[in-house]
């Protein structure tokens, strides 16, 4: 989760131990998992909101999909879905003007 190896997570502890103390350490934890529980319930309703907020035909739509990244991949890709047909028309249509195209030697 996050990323984090069990290095890691012994490095936090130990700050934690210097941070905090060892004796609020374990309520620091537990309000720490609070937290984390709270955010992601607070993230599943949002999205739960906006899905039904959207109205039909946005049911399956994910959330992460939304973001800056994903939404240029998913709309250059449609594009260049697009783009391939001519692209490969106009390499069809360049090979055939080039065999016809082709200059006798002997001319020369």
């Amino acid at each position: 989760m996050f990323g984090v190896g069990m290095g890691e997570f012994l490095g936090l502890v130990v700050l934690g131990l210097f941070l905090v103390g060892p004796d609020k350490l374990p309520n620091a934890a537990k309000d720490f998992a609070r937290f984390l529980h709270k955010v992601r319930n607070f993230t599943s309703y949002a999205s739960r909101e906006l899905k039904q907020n959207l109205g039909p035909g946005f049911e399956d739509l994910d959330v992460s999909d939304l973001t800056p990244k994903n939404l240029a991949k998913k709309v250059l890709g449609n594009a260049m879905d697009d783009v391939k047909p001519v692209a490969q028309e106009v390499k069809r249509q360049s090979k055939e003007i080039k065999d016809v195209a082709k200059i006798d030697p002997d001319l020369l």
